[in-house]
């Protein structure tokens, strides 16, 4: 095929094109070392992760049961608390048992982890441990797959070509040493498609494992806010539904009312109750016990000091316990006059939820709803209707964030983390301004691949792995409704950003500020766009990512077993800790939620790079394998031993397989821009990785349309019952009772705290020796067990849910 002038004038620019238009500093970041450094690299991350694995197995051993907070909090109650045990989790499940006995080597562990069967993890975990680990199982299926072409047919004609010289090992290897006039570049746009191809039929397959959670959306119960405040009698709501709806039967009417200053004092006031009944039982063996009240006593050891003195513990927590009480009563008094303008009403008859919730769904492009006689009163032509979630998936604390205020929140957060992240602190931006300050120079003539290759890729990593935790964490400050929307957000605003900083941008040579800058506002430096696309097929630029990904899957998932954010969150707590039973408390409660956002956030920008240099830096994929793998790997121990079980809404997972979806279609858009500046825009090659990109980008939409109506088909029950469901994983069970769309802070009973006999009950698992005097053992024992029978009898109290308040 001819090649016009202008096109032989952009491929000859593309052959004088080196590193330095690419990034202007100097050679820490991205310059060239034998091989890209990456055997050195892989050297030391090995290293790095055996020493990281010891540390956290005498960590595991040693700091407070730190690697096994999961089993802690499945004893949740006041036994352990009353004796100070540090119990496992209560579980009659044999298999359960049997895992936690073989839990007692220094690295068994590690081992345990490796052969746990799947339904042990399920059953503690719950289906969307399945879901998760199902999905990562896709994922390293396809890219074992995705091993033999890259390796067996893309690598050998990358290095048996003669663009480069044989001194440049690693570039040897890139698609930079094609030659333009080669016809095996066909070969590379091909298996560019087909490697998205291959994707879509694996995520397809991996949807078709999803088990409808029909139970889990309620269809007889609407939400709708704009209801006038000073409506109390929900008999006024029932008689407009029954007037604008013939045959219309409401079961129940809920109203919603501002909670959060309540469920504070409850959990002070919980918290206060646990620590008298651990003390009273210790006074009844050992006498008064006393205790040093003040946050700090640990520092110091002087008994002199008025605010270190010690106090009666026994007596402190009851009147301690006391004032919270009644200032939790008087709050609750006073609650019922902060009404939301928000109810919750619940129907007999699906179908008829869904006549209403049709009626309503114009109501804001001004198309008025069914009348009835107090319709001026409850005001319902300014309602706002939808389906109710499930009462475990409101967050009641933030109920009270209403309009403006919860929008004006939303786009300052926002707006200030677009800003923070994408104009200054990109990890490849603040690497170069490092550069530029000469933080670097003292070791920068040793000229190590330590320094050019190995710092860069940790600082890379370290960075993304600290600037989506502040876009993590800021989900919790935008005070979503529902937890489900809350992840939903995360895995989105994560995942965009991750992709967008640590593949999109360094990859066009956007490293430093101000040229970042330029390049968005410049219309003559737009003049030069090509020079940016280049920057994707630099040698050196394809071994930063190799190193990225291999510093993911040693260091990287050796910190996520450590965890030390969340260890010198731990220690600090139990350092301040002024009692046992605040430390017990501490430990149960420390176990958060497996935040599959977050996971799939992080997983995903990783298969994301892996496929957008499969076919240009072929060499990547197996160490992408070995990123899943080891992902796989951490994610089950920590799912098991380290965090709380969690249940999420579907729409988790689905969000996950749109972006596992979108990922391959870097590696086209790489394709296509290779096509384009190498060989032309009018050349065949570049006219098949067009063509093959927009049919990829149609099939991505068609696959996300149908899963949409996949979804709305799956949830039509004819007729659903309502049930309440026990989150415990292993739990089968269903009560047929009405859903009750109220605070559990507003349903639990009040709590009789004069303790009570009863016989004793065996427990499971408890890792302390038994304690003596059998019958003073079987009162408090007894009693605890009627305090928490009285606390979770009714209710539908979300496990670990002190953590969303």
């Amino acid at each position: 095929m001819t090649v016009s002038p202008g096109n032989l004038n952009m491929v000859e620019k593309s052959r004088n094109f080196s590193a330095d238009d690419c990034f202007h500093s100097r050679s820490t970041v991205l310059q060239g070392q034998p091989f890209g450094g990456i055997p050195t690299v892989l050297f030391l991350n090995v290293i790095l992760w055996v020493v990281i694995v010891l540390v956290y197995s005498f960590l595991r051993k040693a700091a407070w049961d730190y690697g096994r907070l999961a089993l802690l909090i499945h004893n949740d109650s006041l036994t352990s608390l009353i004796y100070g045990e540090q119990s496992e989790k209560t579980s009659p499940s044999d298999i359960s048992l049997e895992m936690e006995h073989r839990d007692k080597g220094f690295y068994s562990w590690f081992f345990n982890t490796i052969t746990m069967k799947n339904e042990d993890l399920i059953s503690k975990c719950g289906d969307d441990a399945r879901i998760y680990i199902m999905f990562q199982y896709h994922l390293i299926v396809f890219v074992l797959i995705l091993c033999i072409p890259s390796l067996g047919i893309i690598l050998p004609i990358n290095y048996t070509g003669n663009v480069l010289d044989w001194n440049s090992h690693f570039g040897r290897t890139t698609i930079v040493n094609v030659s333009t006039e080669s016809k095996f570049l066909w070969l590379h746009s091909f298996f560019a498609f087909l490697y998205f191809v291959t994707n879509f039929l694996f995520m397809t397959h991996h949807c078709l494992g999803f088990v409808p959670k029909k139970s889990y959306k309620v269809t007889r119960t609407l939400m709708i806010t704009y209801v006038p405040t000073d409506i109390q009698d929900p008999e006024i709501i029932i008689k407009h539904f029954h007037e604008a709806y013939p045959g219309c039967v409401v079961t129940r009417v809920h109203f919603c009312y501002d909670v959060r200053t309540l469920i504070d004092l409850d959990d002070q006031r919980r918290h206060a109750m646990r620590g008298r009944l651990y003390y009273t039982a210790k006074a009844k063996k050992k006498g008064k016990v006393m205790i040093k009240i003040h946050p700090c006593s640990r520092l110091c050891f002087c008994k002199c000091w008025v605010c270190f003195k010690e106090v009666d513990a026994e007596q402190y927590y009851s009147e301690l316990e006391e004032q919270l009480t009644d200032e939790f009563n008087a709050e609750l008094n006073r609650v019922r006059l902060k009404r939301l303008d928000l109810i919750f009403v619940t129907f007999q008859d699906s179908r008829m939820t869904k006549h209403i919730l049709e009626d309503y769904k114009f109501i804001q492009c001004g198309v008025s709803a069914q009348q009835s006689s107090v319709t001026t009163i409850v005001k319902s032509d300014h309602w706002r209707v939808v389906l109710a979630p499930h009462p475990k998936d409101i967050i009641w604390k933030h109920l009270s964030v209403r309009r403006f205020h919860w929008w004006a929140r939303f786009i300052a957060i926002n707006t200030f983390l677009f800003f923070l992240f994408f104009f200054l602190t990109t990890p490849a931006i603040i690497i170069n301004t490092i550069d530029m300050y000469n933080v670097t120079r003292p070791i920068e003539k040793l000229k190590s691949p330590i320094v050019t290759q190995f710092f860069p890729s940790l600082l890379l990593w370290a960075f993304t792995v600290i600037m989506p935790l502040i876009v993590y964490l800021s989900a919790f400050l935008e005070a979503h409704w529902t937890r489900s929307t809350q992840n939903l957000i995360i895995v989105h605003k994560c995942y965009i950003f991750l992709v967008f900083m640590v593949v999109i941008l360094p990859s066009m040579g956007l490293t430093s500020l101000d040229v970042f800058l330029r390049w968005l506002f410049d219309i003559y430096y737009l003049e030069q766009a090509s020079i940016r696309f280049q920057c994707v097929f630099l040698p050196d630029n394809g071994a930063f990512f190799v190193n990225y990904v291999i510093t993911s899957a040693l260091i990287g998932t050796g910190m996520e077993l450590l965890r030390l954010g969340s260890l010198f969150l731990y220690t600090t707590r139990l350092f301040f800790s002024r009692s046992e039973p605040e430390r017990v408390h501490i430990r149960m409660n420390q176990a958060m939620d497996f935040q599959y956002g977050r996971e799939y956030a992080w997983m995903l920008n990783v298969f994301s790079v892996v496929m957008a240099y499969s076919i240009t830096c072929p060499i990547v994929v197996p160490f992408g394998l070995l990123y899943l793998c080891m992902k796989h790997v951490t994610d089950r121990y920590n799912m098991y031993y380290s965090y709380a079980p969690t249940k999420l809404n579907e729409q988790i997972h689905m969000a996950a397989v749109h972006q596992a979806v979108f990922a391959p279609l870097l590696g086209l858009f790489w394709m296509l821009f290779f096509s384009i500046l190498r060989l032309g825009p009018l050349h065949a090659i570049t006219f098949f990785s067009l063509s093959t990109l927009i049919v990829s980008m149609i099939l991505a939409c068609v696959g996300t349309f149908l899963g949409k109506l996949r979804k709305a088909s799956d949830y039509e029950p004819e007729e659903e019952m309502e049930t309440v469901f026990d989150l415990e994983p292993s739990s089968t069970s269903s009560t047929p009772t009405s859903l009750l769309y109220v605070a559990t802070v507003l349903q639990e009973p009040e709590m009789n705290l004069t303790p009570a006999s009863s016989p004793a009950r065996h427990t499971y698992g408890t890792m302390n020796g038994q304690p003596e005097e059998g019958e003073e053992e079987s009162g408090v024992r007894g009693f605890a067990r009627e305090l928490d029978s009285a606390q979770f009898q009714e209710g539908l109290e979300l496990e670990g849910q002190s953590q969303y308040h």
